[in-house]
């Protein structure tokens, strides 16, 4: 039966970022413990573990070794040299969680679902906590909670947290080469290329796991689901005010516009009635109602005309003419473009022999 090897640091008794000199000082001092010349009472004991500390510091203090070591520390640790057929990953096989009967209903005792799942995390966590060099990377994961749990506190910081989960284990075990047995250069950079791209497919994987376990938890979680279903009752709410708002200000909008045009009706009934009153006094006849049988047929039409008219000018809000432009317009510039045209026919008519004009052709 082996024995577990154990850590070089914890060997020397030192920390993971320990100075050449802090490692001479302790292998000294453990030197001076278990050397076989000063312990010859055990000297079999005191041999075997002189030894441990002689290869402990011999990798330390050499900086390439050391680096080696700092970064395959896990897999050697765990009985694996660089081979990875020689090392079985002990990480939490998550695979068992995705099925209902790992947990007993949905309550808080020790079986039910949300003790269940809270120990699961925290595994995961302290698995990847041992492959940080110190506690100042360790980020405290958000607890899972229980079924009193408030989601804004408890649940959302959570499922946030783990849904981007990113292992921090180096998975060196499951390189295939041992980059201390390259012959030269170029060999080992090629081994590096293909350990580090096992490497990558294994954190993935991991990645991936983890994150589709989240995904499981997720969809089942009953503060999930109460959660959302109060988002759906809110977003329903919002939605039943906001229409009312939209019909109410479409009922006021349609009032303001019928009051609008009342008033704009009753307006445009005094300015016609205005425009009539004009229209009379310009005639010099007092104001008859339409259905006055008395008045001339003509004459009313021709009124009707000159309202029109003005309407048109008025109305339309023409700046450029007045009421009194309109009437010259309509009579005025009519009699004079007559005038105009008669002087035309006239002209057409004077002889110039005679220096004189006639009434017609036959004169």
């Amino acid at each position: 039966m082996t024995t577990q090897m154990k850590c070089h640091y914890e060997v020397l008794c030192v920390e993971r970022d320990a100075s050449p000199e802090d490692l001479k000082k302790a292998y000294r001092k453990l030197a001076l413990k278990w050397h076989p010349d000063k312990n010859p009472d055990n000297i079999e004991e005191c041999t075997a573990q002189f030894r441990i500390v002689q290869q402990a510091y011999d990798v330390l203090i050499d900086p390439q070794e050391r680096a080696w070591y700092d970064k395959h520390r896990e897999a050697i640790l765990r009985g694996g040299l660089g081979h990875g057929d020689k090392y079985e990953d002990e990480s939490l096989d998550v695979f068992q969680y995705f099925n209902a009967n790992c947990f007993s209903g949905y309550n808080d005792d020790e079986k039910g679902f949300y003790a269940v799942y809270t120990e699961v995390f925290r595994v995961i966590a302290e698995e990847d906590k041992t492959f940080m060099d110190d506690d100042e990377e360790y980020e405290e994961h958000p607890e899972f909670g229980d079924s009193k749990s408030v989601y804004e506190e408890i649940v959302a910081p959570f499922y946030g947290f783990w849904e981007s989960y990113c292992t921090a284990k180096s998975y060196v075990w499951v390189e295939k080469y041992d980059t201390r047995e390259a012959p030269d250069r170029r060999c080992r950079r090629l081994m590096e290329a293909e350990n580090k791209k096992l490497r990558d497919a294994a954190k993935k994987n991991r990645n991936e796991e983890v994150r589709e376990l989240v995904k499981y938890v997720r969809k089942r979680d009953p503060r999930v689901k109460a959660y959302k279903k109060l988002l759906e009752e809110r977003a329903e709410e919002i939605s039943r005010k906001a229409k009312e708002n939209r019909e109410k200000h479409l009922k006021e909008r349609l009032k303001h516009f019928e009051d609008y045009k009342e008033n704009s009706f009753s307006a445009h009934e005094a300015e016609l009635a205005q425009l009539e009153s004009n229209l009379a006094e310009h005639f010099g006849e007092e104001q008859n109602n339409e259905d006055d049988k008395s008045c001339d047929e003509d004459d009313y039409y021709l009124r009707q005309s000159v309202l029109l008219f003005v309407i048109f000018y008025v109305i339309l809000d023409d700046k450029s003419c007045d009421e009194d432009d309109c009437y010259n317009n309509l009579f005025y510039d009519n009699s004079c473009d007559e005038e105009e045209e008669e002087e035309e026919y006239y002209d057409d008519l004077f002889c110039v022999a005679c220096n004189k004009s006639f009434k017609s052709e036959k004169s």
